[in-house]
Order: C-alpha cells, then structure tokens, then sequence
C-alpha cells in the first residue's frame, strides 16, 4: 500500500509525541528515584576541653555593721566600705573593676524563749563584687581588704576564672572538631564506608568555663595570704554530620 504525503507527515507526529512521553516517564521516574533515595550520612556530638591558667579572680566581700537607728547603721557600714575601697585602690584595682551588688538596711532582733522577739538595732550591709585581673596579687589584696575592714568584713568568696578566653575557646572548638573526625572516621571504617564532606554542623553550647568556685586560701610562712590559682576547663560542644558514600 504506497502512502500519501498526508498520511506520512501524521505518522511522524505520532511518532514524536509518543517518544516525548517516554522521555517524559523516564525522567519522572528518575526523579521520584532521587527523591526516595535518603542521604547517608554519620550524625554525632563532639565536645572539645582545653585547660587554662586563670589570669583573674573575682573577690567577693561584704560589710556589715549594727547602729542604734538606720542612719547610724548606714553611716557606719559606708565608713568601712570606704576604707576597703580605699585599701583596693591603693593597690591597683580601678574603679571599672570595683562593682557593689547589694546595699541593705534593716531591724535586727534577738529571738529568746521568755521574751520572744527583741529588737536589738539595725543591721547595714554593703556587698562588693571585685575583678582583680593580676592574679598573682589576689592574696596581697585579701590581705589588704581585711586589714582596711577589720571586724566588720566579711569574705564570701574568692573565685579564679580567665579574663578574656577568647583564644582558649577557638583552641577548645578545634579539639571538639578534631575529635568529631577521628569518631566520624572510626565508624566510617567499621561500617565499611567512605567519609565524605561535613554536611551540617551546629554549635550546641556557648563556650563554657567551669571556675574554682572557691580557691585554696591560705597564709605562707611570711603569714600572707596566699591564693592557688589551679587549672580552668574551657569547652565547646558541636553537633555535626558527615555524609557517607
């Protein structure tokens, strides 16, 4: 049977319209392929330590007296707060590192089993939050600090930390990622798969410093004070995924 013009040219259309749907199909397909087709990858969290020589302490002390009425408690308690701001400035604590936290006034009494509560007068407290950023001077102005406040002083702490850990942070980041690789590594190699690029990561803590919450304080032979300053963690925690081919 010979074929008209007309006829050949629809047979081509056919044609081309049946290819185009099974590239069409072919291409769907892939896709959904890829799409169901989950990314490997190793997940794991990493925590990196370094340990530091804390370069500050932060001295905490209080003082605190018993006047006949308000105004002379107050007067009293500013009197000796005076002298141990006076004792911290003579002895190189500026001003910026000299902070108060809390300043009180209030009636004080005596509690007995026959009179019940008496009052026996009106107790002025000032507390005081001091950086000392040389820390090798922390026991001379403890010492400083007691001598200027006498018996009204109270010390409540003496804590070490770093001053700026700016740069033990960074070294702590590059141990958590260190330590991530080489784990990541050791299961790639168990599961007998290659470890690929870092795919996520994620800083899941703010660096973190754990402090001598109080430091060994004790006299030398020479009878100063003497502050021992031990060793500071600063760490840095990652979440963090590698893929896996």
């Amino acid at each position: 049977m010979k074929l008209t013009p007309r006829k050949k040219i629809g047979l081509t259309l056919v044609g081309i319209i049946g290819l185009g749907a099974s590239l069409l199909g072919s291409t769907s397909a892939d896709a959904a392929t890829s799409k169901n087709t989950p990314t490997r990858y190793i997940s794991l969290s990493s925590t990196g330590t370094v340990k530091v020589l804390p370069d500050a302490v932060r001295l905490n002390a209080s003082v605190s007296l018993v006047g006949a009425s308000n105004k002379e408690a107050l007067s009293t308690a500013s009197t000796a707060s005076a002298a141990v701001r006076a004792a911290l400035l003579a002895n190189g604590i500026v001003t910026k590192y000299i902070k108060t936290t809390s300043l009180t006034v209030y009636p004080e009494y005596n509690y007995t089993q026959d009179k019940g509560s008496v009052l026996i007068g009106y107790r002025a407290s000032q507390s005081f939050d001091v950086t000392i950023v040389n820390a090798q001077n922390a026991g001379t102005i403890v010492d400083a600090v007691v001598a200027a406040g006498t018996d009204a002083l109270r010390i409540d702490g003496v804590t070490p930390f770093v001053l700026d850990n700016a740069a033990a942070t960074e070294s702590a980041r590059v141990d958590a990622v260190k330590r991530a690789r080489s784990r990541a590594a050791s299961y790639a190699k168990l599961m007998g798969v290659k470890l690929g690029p870092v795919i996520y990561m994620e800083e899941t803590s703010t660096p973190t410093s754990y402090p001598i919450m109080y430091a060994a304080v004790a006299k030398s032979d020479a009878g100063a004070t003497q502050v021992d300053l031990g060793q500071q963690d600063v760490s840095v925690s990652i979440n963090i995924r590698f893929y896996i081919n």
